[in-house]
């Protein structure tokens, strides 16, 4: 009988052999868990192919080495790894239990703040890269140039890589520090550095996101407005107004789905900041006074967030006509043969 106490106890452990500082694994119905583990393997394998059909597509064709595009190419090489190395680990990390070792609890954490702060730097430089090609169209080819950008996207990297190196500093020279039992991965982050990244990583951006926009929207009806009125003196009124109409309908329900979706991600994996509490992140198990939409939720939280690098090249690449005539030719194995003139347009 004491045998078979000590091994269902060991079923329990994420080390059995190790009894008195071994991690418990958490208890799971088995319906769900294959459920879950499905769900998120199949978010995770979208997450790539969608990311790896953009950066296909702009790096292929010479045709779409734009600067906008080069914008669009960086986040989805974040996105892309974000699906191949964090979801996986992710789902990995379901079973409460960390076998990696502490090195690679450190990095994965690194690796992961990394992705996440530079997904967000490409956003808010795509929106001042469309803030400028729509509101100071003119100077557009010469403020915006390739080589810029091309800055502007290695700045991008190079800071979130130095960013996030100073906020995990503590945690990365000791990787184990928060970590109550062996078989651990848990990183802290305190109300005071929490609110730091907070305003650095998503109020400011959102904010400059939201204003640039919103030029945006405004110039674009007030273009569309004008040029309804120039031909409508010339031509059909009814017909150039009910097409200007829906313009207008498209670019706010465009611009309106860009700061929603990007916020309905963003807001619960930054709850336990908004609400000035220490957030923590991790396989360990925490009794429900203690649980943040982080960690009580991993779904909810980190895995909507993670699920905005799946969304991000429907918004910002699926709205071109041109990718999706381009996901033909890629799934037909077609994208060596030149395409037909005018195919981008």
């Amino acid at each position: 009988l004491s045998l078979i106490m000590e091994t269902l106890e060991g079923a329990e452990l994420c080390f059995p052999q190790l009894l008195n500082t071994s991690c418990k694994k958490q208890l799971q119905h088995r319906a769900e868990t294959v459920f879950l583990y499905i769900l998120l393997s199949c978010i995770s394998l979208l997450t790539v192919i969608l990311n790896l059909l953009v950066i296909i597509s702009i790096s292929h064709f010479r045709q779409l080495h734009t600067s906008t595009n080069l914008l669009l190419l960086s986040l989805a090489v974040a996105d892309f790894l974000v699906g191949l190395l964090l979801m996986p680990v992710r789902i990995f990390l379901r079973g409460g239990c960390w076998f990696l070792g502490s090195f690679m609890c450190g990095l994965f954490y690194y690796a992961s703040f990394i992705l996440t702060s530079a997904s967000v730097g490409n956003m808010v430089l795509i929106s001042v890269d469309r803030y400028v090609a729509i509101c100071d169209p003119l100077c557009y080819p010469t403020k915006v140039t390739q080589k810029r950008v091309q800055i502007s996207v290695c700045l991008c990297w190079a800071c979130s890589v130095l960013y996030n190196g100073v906020i995990l500093n503590a945690f990365l020279k000791h990787p184990d520090r928060y970590n109550t039992c062996y078989g651990e991965c848990v990183v802290v982050i305190d109300s005071i550095t929490g609110a730091v990244d907070i305003i650095l990583t998503f109020i400011g951006p959102i904010a400059v996101i939201i204003l640039l926009y919103m030029k945006v929207f405004v110039v674009a009806v007030s273009q569309a407005r004008a040029m309804r009125s120039h031909i409508a003196a010339v031509t059909l009124q009814g017909s150039v107004s009910v097409t200007a109409k829906k313009s207008e309908r498209k670019a706010a329900r465009t611009l309106g789905v860009l700061v929603v979706v990007f916020l309905i991600c963003f807001c619960p994996y930054f709850y336990a900041s908004l609400t000035g509490q220490d957030t923590y992140f991790g396989s360990r198990t925490l009794s429900w006074p203690l649980l943040h939409a982080s960690v009580a939720f991993p779904f909810f939280g980190v895995w909507l967030l993670y699920c905005n690098s799946c969304l991000n090249p429907v918004i910002y690449a699926f709205f071109y006509p041109w990718f999706r005539k381009l996901i033909k030719l890629i799934i037909t194995l077609q994208i060596f043969k030149e395409p037909l003139p005018g195919f981008f347009t």
